[in-house]
């Protein structure tokens, strides 16, 4: 791809301004490094018995989108007055500092609202929208910098549960699932939408993708409707494809790096499957580490992305098609052996820090768990929400969650 001098310019300019990320934020889906951990620490040990401190709540609305937070800033999607809207608050306080409408509101049988976490980088912020629709906002005042009808140019149609993809930014891309006749994924240019490049045939799924060093080799890795793909970052080559088809088109984990493999699981009685890569000289032969397929699968996340520490993986078991039974579980991510479950832990959703697993249940509940590879090990459980399937998103020693009616900031630094 060539790179004209203005736009090197503009690319260097954007570029240098990421840079500026404050190392407490949780810019995008699944935090940082999109793998649902943070590095922060001296966060609480226990949780008190009727939680966590409440530094704020405020009224929010209906949707799916997770919560983004960067330089005091949190940014999410709502419906609002008819509208699709990304809304941004002031982290520490809760008041809203500016909202912009993208679209107008989503509707769906599986529930309303936009899908999708805002992704911030530099002084932009992108989303996409239940229907398909990719915007770049300006993050100081969520002015809509430019927005692509992206699915619909494309000659496709919403996913059957909604877009669910939250932008992947890598240098000057944003690249998100599509899943149309013409093309599995696309990228466009942060700066002005414009089309870089499209590649796959697959059906589009609800994962979002992950830019992972496997096979030797940095590679934007995509968990399709029916598939696994290993895509060259700045030209889109599919350098591998493996089959990996769910009922419905129902993969909707982000893929994982386990020591150059690849980890993906999904929920609807599937399983989990590690994948090995060898390099064939233009591309990348695909095997099979290990997989745990079907009803006695060790996990099968279902919306829930595993969280990979010191070899293990942790994750939700989800039994059956979207059934309500989930099992908390441990598992040694080199062989697919189960380290420990606690059964029936109940639905939910959590990311890593400082040693523990903050788990936000659709009970309404905030759970702390020692990530202990040897045993289950609770340290308390609150209501402190509606409840929902978002994950928590952490910055600064601040906890934030959202439903379909709130969203609410806990302190959980250590007292």
């Amino acid at each position: 791809m060539n790179i004209t001098t203005p736009a090197k310019l503009v690319l260097a300019a954007f570029l240098g301004f990421q840079l500026t990320v404050g190392a407490g934020d949780w810019p995008q889906f699944l935090g940082p490094n999109r793998n649902g951990i943070s590095t922060e620490k001296a966060l609480l040990e226990q949780l008190p018995a009727g939680g966590p401190k409440e530094v704020w709540r405020v009224d929010g609305g209906v949707g799916m989108s997770g919560l983004a937070i960067s330089r005091g800033r949190l940014i999410t999607m709502l419906h609002r007055d008819g509208q699709q809207m990304v809304v941004a608050l002031d982290a520490t306080t809760g008041k809203t500092l500016w909202q912009s409408s993208v679209a107008r509101e989503y509707r769906n049988s599986m529930g309303n609202g936009p899908r999708a976490t805002p992704t911030i980088v530099g002084d932009r912020v992108f989303v996409f929208t239940g229907e398909g629709i990719l915007a770049a906002l300006n993050f100081a005042d969520g002015k809509v910098i430019w927005t692509r009808s992206i699915t619909r140019e494309l000659s496709g149609r919403p996913a059957e549960y909604g877009m669910a993809c939250s932008p992947l930014v890598v240098g000057n891309q944003v690249i998100v699932t599509v899943g149309t006749p013409r093309a599995t994924v696309v990228s466009c240019d942060v700066a002005t939408g414009k089309q870089l490049w499209m590649a796959g045939s697959d059906a589009g799924g609800y994962s979002s993708p992950a830019l992972l060093k496997v096979g030797g080799r940095e590679q934007v890795v995509v968990h399709s409707g029916s598939a696994v793909l290993g895509l060259a970052s700045q030209t889109g080559k599919q350098l591998w494809r493996h089959p990996y088809r769910t009922p419905y088109d129902c993969n909707i984990v982000t893929p994982i790096a386990v020591d150059g493999k690849v980890f993906v699981s999904s929920g609807e009685d599937h399983g989990s499957v590690l994948l090995s890569l060898t390099s064939d000289g233009g591309g990348f032969t695909v095997d099979e580490a290990w997989s745990s397929q079907g009803r006695q699968s060790v996990l099968r996340a279902e919306w829930q992305t595993p969280i990979l520490l010191n070899g293990y993986l942790y994750g939700m078991d989800n039994v059956g098609g979207a059934g309500p039974i989930t099992h908390l579980t441990c598992i040694k991510a080199a062989t697919g052996e189960r380290a420990w479950q606690q059964p029936r832990f109940g639905k939910g959703n959590f990311i890593y820090a400082d040693g523990k697993l903050f788990i936000s249940t659709m009970r309404g509940e905030l759970v702390l768990v020692r990530a202990n590879p040897e045993k289950y090990e609770e340290l308390g459980r609150a209501d402190v929400f509606g409840g929902s399937r978002h994950a928590p998103a952490l910055a600064n020693g601040l906890l934030y969650l959202r439903d379909d009616r709130e969203i609410v900031c806990l302190d959980v630094r250590k007292q």
